[in-house]
């Protein structure tokens, strides 16, 4: 089942985290994930939560999603992530239509 990870960004050092988005894509495709959402424009609806920046990535499994997370070679791209931003983010997992 597909799980969703949808992030909440704020951008403290565009230029680390411009950094961070040249790097990241490859390897979230690696473990099979792929965007959703990658920082588009944000609409308000009926809503008091501001949100600057959203993230939402989709993975086929929670397994591939934490190997990603796990992975060596993210390692190094998310302390580039953290020293540039701080967010809070969740994981869902999507709906099983069979």
């Amino acid at each position: 089942m597909s799980v969703y990870s949808i992030t909440s960004i704020n951008v403290k050092d565009w230029d680390a985290y411009n950094e961070y988005m040249r790097l990241v894509p490859p390897i979230i495709k690696k473990f099979g994930g792929r965007y959703i959402v990658r920082g588009g424009e944000i609409h308000s609806d009926t809503t008091t939560w501001k949100p600057n920046r959203v993230v939402i990535l989709e993975f086929p499994t929670i397994e591939q999603m934490k190997e990603f997370r796990e992975s060596e070679e993210y390692k190094p791209v998310a302390a580039i992530r953290q020293g540039a931003s701080t967010s809070e983010s969740f994981v869902v997992e999507g709906f099983d239509q069979n």
